[in-house]
């Protein structure tokens, strides 16, 4: 390839790199929640892409143990991400959890954590693991496995954001511990689309 042959790949690449960069929106919003304890720790995340399917996540999620509290209390993952398990307290914990959203055949035990140890799960099933603990029955967590990347969660207030969303019409849907899940159709622009869902108990 000569030296006119490499620039000209090179602009093409350029331009096709800005062209889906502009074809691509931010998602935002704030999540209601009526009737819940809290607008936190809800997620948020459009569902399945027909014919799309995403690689797994060379980057792995973690999940402490600090303090009997599962940290953070609720992880969002996309598919197909491996989650390192810590133990930042002084006494030994076990994780598991007894279903994937209500499939006891995706359950799993993962013993003892002794402290300063890590031990970790490759999570290939879309659902909510409650995470448990054998040992100390009051810590529960959650981790929430969607099928796209594109999936946030809320903050205190309820409001989120979603970007780098690829223009589209989609579905997106929330979970939150104590409400009930939502479903709705979006549109998304390649600028900034809002979004408000409502969450009831």
């Amino acid at each position: 390839m000569n030296t006119f042959e490499r620039n000209a790949a090179a602009i093409l690449v350029g331009v096709l790199w800005v062209a889906g960069v502009a074809q691509a929106g931010e998602l935002k919003g704030k999540v209601s929640a009526a009737g819940l304890k809290s607008a936190e720790n809800i997620a948020v995340y459009i569902d399945t892409i027909p014919g799309k399917k995403f690689d797994h996540p060379a980057q792995h999620a973690a999940v402490d143990q600090r303090n009997m509290l599962f940290v953070p209390h609720t992880l969002v993952v996309l598919r197909g991400t491996t989650v390192d398990f810590l133990n930042g307290d002084t006494v030994a914990h076990n994780v598991f959890w007894p279903s994937i959203s209500g499939n006891k055949a995706l359950r799993h035990n993962m013993t003892i954590v002794s402290p300063t140890q890590k031990k970790s799960f490759e999570f290939s099933d879309v659902g909510t693991a409650q995470l448990l603990c054998n040992l100390h029955p009051e810590m529960i967590g959650y981790i929430v496995v969607v099928p796209t990347p594109y999936f946030a969660l809320t903050g205190p207030d309820g409001s989120f954001s979603i970007k780098d969303v690829p223009a589209g019409t989609y579905t997106l849907k929330t979970w939150s511990e104590d409400g009930k899940p939502t479903t709705q159709s979006i549109t998304v622009g390649d600028s900034t689309t809002s979004v408000d869902p409502a969450v009831k108990k």
